[in-house]
């Protein structure tokens, strides 16, 4: 005989079965009352392990709901309907229920949702947050430990900061962390990334603009450097930015000074610069794409931050820092993660490093019905396989000559990339490891855009 206990409250011979079949696996007896009034009597009398209820019994009276979800022989409360409303979708969770399904029921979902909770030895707990440690660079492996050296030895300075690394690494929150340490903490973090901006307008953001600088300039604006000034200035995607307007930085880095579009005040600068990039910047100086005086500028101190995958070791770590901080946030009331979501999670290859891992733990924790964070919770799919423009390297690539300018080449990659992508700047970007805004605009400049 089984010792776990399912009601079911509703008459609805579809869902009975699906309920049954349910229990079977869950290992679980089920009794089905067919009306409210008889599932409340069986409430007061009898305790269960989890309770079903047809949202059709109760008419989606968020009042029965929440008094069958607090009543304390009820368990886990799972809501089924037949065409559940917005209403009840949005409420259901607020009323107490674990979770609301739809007719025909996934009946591996809710057997998942029947079973019993994991023993506590194949739990790992969550650690206990501090006030303040919310987004923070965690970790131990030795290369993270050396940048956070880096950080605690350079804060402190004036010096300019270059970090690099892949998307997602956690290159602002390096910049936020030199930021905070610094005696420039009172005056104004102001972050901007140059890949997201379009380039006209830039140099206006960087820089400000007077009334009447351009079309358009209906009053003076003030750019990021003057906002920043006192403060840091993160210049984010530093290697995305045109030729031009690296000049333009370059100058404002030199002689501390900026002026705004249209005017002629020179406005004396005292900010701290730190800039950021995914791109190697060695190789875009030797295609002529990057100023070298400017990355000797920018690159004072130098600070790279390695990929999740080159620290398997602090995934776990980072799971349960980023799992106990929005289990805060979102008023989750969750013990840990299963020992088996632990080993999906560190046995992921993480292309996106660690926002993917953050954006991971943080729609599991808001979707997982019970305490614990489960391997279907986490919804990890395999990672895209990289689309080749073409086999054999550069040299198969049709119109590909030796003699083409690095321009050209890259040119030529881009519209292969684009047309096996049908157009997708999102889906290029990805394989291109650019930003998208850089893709289209590139792009347009070479008159690659698929028709």
């Amino acid at each position: 005989m089984a010792d776990r206990t399912v009601l079911l409250i509703g008459d609805d011979a579809e869902v009975r079965d699906a309920v049954r079949a349910a229990c079977e696996r869950a290992g679980a007896a089920l009794s089905a009352a067919a009306t409210l009034g008889d599932g409340l009597r069986a409430l007061s009398a009898t305790r269960h392990d989890a309770t079903v209820l047809l949202a059709s019994a109760v008419d989606e009276d968020g009042a029965v709901i929440r008094r069958i979800a607090a009543a304390p022989n009820a368990g886990t409360l799972v809501l089924v309907a037949r065409t559940p409303s917005l209403r009840l979708a949005i409420e259901a969770p607020r009323l107490g229920a674990a979770e609301l399904l739809t007719v025909p029921l996934d009946v591996d979902r809710l057997a998942a949702l029947l079973s019993p909770a994991p023993p506590a030895g194949d739990v790992v707990p969550l650690p206990r947050l501090t006030a303040g440690s919310g987004d923070e660079l965690v970790g131990s492996s030795p290369a993270l430990i050396e940048a956070f050296q880096t950080v605690g030895r350079v804060a402190a300075s004036d010096a300019t900061v270059l970090v690099t690394g892949e998307s997602g690494t956690g290159k602002e929150l390096v910049a936020r962390a030199l930021h905070a340490a610094s005696g420039r903490a009172g005056g104004a973090f102001v972050a901007v990334n140059c890949a997201a901006i379009p380039e006209d307008l830039l140099e206006s953001e960087l820089f400000g603009h007077e009334r009447g600088a351009f079309t358009g300039a209906v009053a003076r604006k003030v750019g990021r450097f003057e906002r920043a000034n006192g403060g840091t200035l993160f210049l984010d995607e530093i290697g995305d930015m045109s030729l031009v307007l690296q000049a333009k930085i370059l100058r404002a880095l030199q002689e501390r000074e900026i002026e705004r579009l249209g005017g002629e005040e020179r406005i004396r600068l005292n900010v701290r610069v730190v800039a950021a990039t995914h791109r190697d910047l060695p190789s875009l100086i030797a295609s002529g794409d990057f100023r070298e005086d400017l990355f000797y500028r920018l690159a004072v101190v130098r600070l790279h931050l390695p990929a999740l995958r080159e620290r398997p070791g602090d995934v776990r770590a980072l799971a349960l820092h980023y799992a106990a901080r929005f289990a805060g946030e979102h008023g989750r009331e969750l013990r840990g993660i299963a020992d088996a979501a632990m080993r999906s999670l560190e046995a992921h290859a993480w292309p996106g490093n660690v926002r993917e891992l953050r954006n991971v733990l943080e729609r599991a924790v808001l979707l997982a019905p019970g305490d614990v964070l489960q391997v279907e919770h986490l919804q990890l799919g395999p990672a895209a396989a990289p689309v080749k423009a073409a086999e054999g390297g550069a040299e198969s690539l049709p119109g590909y000559s030796k003699g083409m300018t690095m321009a050209q080449v890259e040119a030529l990659h881009i519209g292969q990339v684009l047309r096996q992508v049908d157009g997708h700047f999102g889906r290029a970007a990805e394989i291109l490891d650019m930003h998208r805004n850089t893709v289209s605009r590139k792009a347009i400049e070479y008159g690659v855009i698929p028709g």
